[in-house]
């Protein structure tokens, strides 16, 4: 077939791997000269410690076919580096022992960590903190070259091309087969469109499906120079209990009751996620901010929290802050879906909302798509 992807993000990019992979032609429009959304101004987390029940299968579905991608395309980045997250109260301790006494603590890799064996995982923790709990099966890829490398290497199979700067405007059908017309006024014939159009909700997306049932999110982050040792782990801090469906429980009840967020934290709804990349520099974060519209400026306050805490737990200053900056991504209103995918008209596809697991999950929903559509 001949697949027409619109959306150069993660998920979009995803699914043209997906549509190679299979066999087809894809033709790839992304309306920025690079990928700018969410999937850029991430984490680079595959993490799989804190997902719901419900999304457990997809996360380890999806870790191992980035690990088929990095053997094919190692410009991803790709590491199986794991996390620990840090527990600083006896209350978080307690969620971490509850997590760990389930059933599928196994698969997701769980180990409850003393102190000691925490430094002994990662020795550049030598902060304060009562333990951890390490999740082996997280991992990490570089988000900001992870897609050029992936689109280089499908282009190298001489069936799939990617055109930069061009926003797809309108999308019909007939017996024929899909048209589409961009803001070129160049027009492209396809067996099958799939339209992946991340935080932008509108325009070509409302068009062809209405009013989706996602909302936007928007969260800030920092990246560090360089740290001058080696954080052979990602870490998170006991806020992030409060953030993952996984970690739901009676002892994250009662966290929530004897434990307040410090006032800042509470304010922005923020976590502590740390990843070092591959240059030595940490990207940290972050918030959530649900209504809109969103400011356009970053508050300084959380930046103040997130270095304190992190410096907190690494025993040590961190490195001067390089990068600071916003993203946008777009969530399912329903807790219990993955995506949403929809189907527009025939052969036409909107698929959106996978939310913050948009790097974690994307190859497997692209997978998901594929079966789904019998490609």
């Amino acid at each position: 077939m001949r697949i027409l992807i619109v959306g150069g993000g993660i998920l979009g990019t995803a699914h043209a791997d997906e549509a190679i992979r299979r066999g087809h032609d894809v033709i790839h429009l992304e309306r920025e000269p690079e990928a700018r959304g969410a999937t850029v101004r991430n984490f680079g987390l595959v993490w799989v410690s804190g997902r719901a029940p419900n999304e457990l299968e997809a996360a380890l579905r999806s870790r191992e076919l980035w690990a088929n991608l990095a053997a094919r395309v190692p410009g991803v980045g790709y590491r199986p580096a794991g996390s620990i997250t840090l527990m600083r109260t006896q209350e978080e301790v307690a969620v971490a022992q509850e997590a760990f006494a389930r059933p599928d603590a196994d698969n997701r890799g769980f180990a409850l960590l003393d102190p000691d064996a925490v430094r002994a995982v990662n020795p550049a923790l030598r902060g304060k903190f009562l333990g951890g709990l390490h999740c082996t099966l997280d991992a990490a890829v570089e988000s900001r070259q992870a897609l050029p490398a992936i689109r280089s290497y499908l282009e190298s199979t001489g069936r799939y091309t990617f055109h930069a700067g061009t926003e797809a405007r309108e999308i019909t059908t007939n017996t024929s087969g899909v048209h589409i017309r961009d803001d070129h006024g160049r027009n492209f014939d396809a067996d099958l469109v799939i339209v992946c159009p991340g935080a932008t909700l509108g325009g070509l997306a409302r068009d062809l499906a209405g009013d989706l049932p996602l909302r936007r999110v928007r969260l800030q982050m920092m990246q560090t120079a360089p740290l001058g040792e080696k954080l052979t782990t990602a870490i998170a801090d006991g806020d992030s209990f409060r953030y993952y469906p996984g970690f739901a429980g009676s002892a994250l009840d009662h966290l929530r009751t004897v434990q307040p967020q410090e006032p800042t934290a509470e304010e922005h709804r923020m976590q502590l996620l740390c990843v070092q990349r591959l240059h030595g520099g940490l990207t940290i974060g972050d918030t959530h901010e649900y209504e809109e519209p969103f400011d356009f400026d970053v508050d300084e306050a959380p930046y103040r929290h997130l270095s304190g805490v992190v410096e907190t737990l690494l025993g040590r200053d961190l490195p001067p802050i390089v990068k600071r900056w916003a993203g946008v991504y777009s969530q399912c209103l329903d807790p219990l879906q993955l995506v949403h995918r929809a189907q527009a008209a025939d052969n036409v596809w909107v698929v959106a909302g996978p939310g913050g697991r948009g790097m974690t999950l994307g190859p497997a929903l692209a997978e998901h798509t594929a079966d789904q559509l019998g490609l």
